[in-house]
């Protein structure tokens, strides 16, 4: 069975085709510039990756581009489209109703219409990418997986703010947790790792937008992003949680509009903010080791709140089995795991130095010290294939 995975951004459309009887990417690429001139790299496993810039007006000529290139007698890797049984589609936001992966028909894409207020940014190109693909391809399942569905099974007492109820009644305003694709995927792992499905596994997924999950017996009982990814600690470009009145200070000192405020919050803060060298972690301690004293403080302020979130989910949750890193910074960056992990021993927390500095990144590692009562773990995200699976399953 192959399924195609399908992640649609404003002006991007990635896709992994899956040969799900040997659970693995038998393609892979990226359509770039969509709407503006397009780029489209196309990679085969074994071959070497190839590269174009077709034009690319809308979705429907990116996704039209892509079974092409799936099915060229070169450059493909199956004979015919009708070889794909689903297509998956990745989508930031299921809201309050659409809780897990479904089919996706008429009632849900007239429902994540109407919460496109919720998901402004990454709603409007998934639906996009998602219709260009049901006009290409209208005789096969078409699959939607959310990042929030995660978070379905949170108690009202991790997804409600302690603001007016009717706040919430009317405006659904509420922690919803994104990244839970990814969160889902390490955490099913590490609980392999472990032992035991039904462990107490905090995930730090960390990348140029972070989150930390706290999973007990399968379930995210909480999470650091809430009513938008902007919440949780610090990340590239975002400033992370804070006191709720900074913005609107922000606005009485300076001037800025509601929506110059979220940009700064939202695309001018974070490491980018404190440092003023970069949002890439890379470059930011690259400028802290030459003496930057804003990028070492940036670094710090990363870690410190990193730390405040794990304590407090293992208080939460009673305990914990596995502490686990994941995404760009968390499998590739191993000063910032370092860091991180340094002095929880108390909690059970013991890294062991040389297995977190020689582990190979891509690959799954346990670089616990020897007798640690929590497991550390590095194990790499793929939430495409959890996307695959989900379709699979769903219309198998």
């Amino acid at each position: 069975m192959k399924i195609l995975v399908v992640n649609a951004g404003s002006s991007s459309l990635k896709y992994q085709l899956f040969d799900m009887t040997e659970n693995r990417a038998i393609a892979k690429g990226n359509c770039e510039r969509i709407g503006i001139d397009g780029a489209v790299t196309h990679k085969v496993p074994g071959r070497e990756d190839y590269k174009a810039t077709p034009s690319f007006p809308d979705h429907r000529a990116a996704i039209e581009c892509v079974l092409g290139l799936l099915t060229d007698e070169k450059l493909g890797v199956i004979s015919s489209v009708k070889e794909i049984a689903a297509v998956g589609h990745r989508f930031a936001h299921g809201g309050e109703k659409l809780r897990a992966s479904a089919v996706l028909g008429a009632d849900e894409i007239a429902y994540l219409e109407s919460i496109v207020e919720l998901n402004p940014l990454h709603g409007p190109p998934a639906i996009s990418g998602f219709k260009a693909c049901k006009e290409v391809m209208p005789d096969i399942n078409h699959v939607g997986v959310f990042d929030t569905s995660y978070y379905s099974a949170m108690e009202e007492k991790a997804y409600i703010y302690p603001i007016p109820y009717e706040l919430y009644e009317q405006y659904k305003i509420r922690r919803y947790g994104f990244h839970g694709t990814s969160h889902r995927f390490v955490a099913a792992k590490a609980a392999e790792m472990v032992g035991d499905k039904n462990a107490k596994i905090i995930t730090c997924h960390l990348g140029n937008g972070s989150s930390i999950t706290a999973t007990v017996n399968g379930k995210a009982i909480d999470t650091s992003m809430g009513f938008t990814p902007q919440d949780g600690v610090p990340m590239g470009t975002r400033s992370g949680a804070l006191d709720p009145t900074v913005p609107t200070y922000i606005m009485k000192k300076t001037g800025a509009t509601p929506e110059e405020t979220e940009k700064i919050l939202n695309s001018k803060s974070g490491l980018l903010g404190v440092s003023g060298v970069s949002s890439d972690c890379r470059d930011v301690w690259a400028a802290a080791k030459a003496g930057n004293k804003r990028a070492k403080l940036a670094i710090d302020i990363l870690v410190h709140n990193a730390k405040k979130i794990i304590g407090s989910y293992i208080a939460e949750m009673n305990g914990c089995d596995a502490l686990v890193f994941t995404a760009g910074i968390g499998e590739n960056d191993r000063a910032m795991r370092a860091a991180i992990a340094k002095d929880l021993s108390f909690l059970g927390i013991e890294m062991d130095e040389e297995a977190n500095a020689t582990c190979p990144s891509g690959e799954v590692a346990d670089v616990s010290k020897k007798g640690a009562k929590v497991k550390t773990l590095v194990i790499p995200t793929n939430e495409e294939y959890m996307i695959a699976l989900d379709t699979q399953n769903l219309t198998k």
